[in-house]
């Protein structure tokens, strides 16, 4: 299977990938998987989207994995919705069923939060706010605190 092309330049991994038919049968299998993990996200919210991944599909049943009970109760939640999406966007899917597998602490990417920046009109109102409580009061101290930041 390592035969040139006519033009005599090396065949793309793609083309070799689908020249043995068990191979072609493979990635044609993650293509679907791919695309069923894809139509998964945008069904769901982001926050719940990246806790969840399609693991398998086969005879018109998906399999997702959930990253905990929490997770996988709230996905079961919209199971109906999400097989009839699957069914407007041409996937063969008649069940879907929830297994709960925790990811790997490696694979779990939190995007870092950015703190919040307080605009000045906002830290006029916060400091106005505190003017108007006793000294002594713990509110007004964190409110000064915050008015502080910047």
């Amino acid at each position: 299977m390592t035969a040139r092309r006519k033009s005599g330049t090396p065949p793309t991994v793609t083309a070799l990938l689908e020249s043995e038919a068990h191979v072609a049968r493979l990635t044609a299998h993650a293509g679907r998987l791919l695309q069923l993990q894809r139509q998964l996200e945008l069904a769901l919210p982001r926050q719940l989207a990246r806790l969840v991944r399609v693991a398998n599909y086969r005879l018109g049943k998906v399999v997702i994995h959930a990253a905990n009970g929490a997770v996988a109760a709230k996905v079961r939640q919209i199971v109906p919705g999400l097989v009839e999406k699957y069914r407007q966007n041409g996937a063969e899917v008649n069940e879907i069923e929830i297994k709960v597998q925790p990811i790997n602490p490696g694979q779990a990417k939190v995007a870092p939060v950015s703190p919040a920046v307080i605009g000045e009109r906002a830290k006029q109102g916060l400091t106005d706010l505190a003017r108007k409580l006793p000294e002594d009061a713990p509110l007004r101290l964190a409110l000064e605190r915050l008015a502080a930041k910047k």
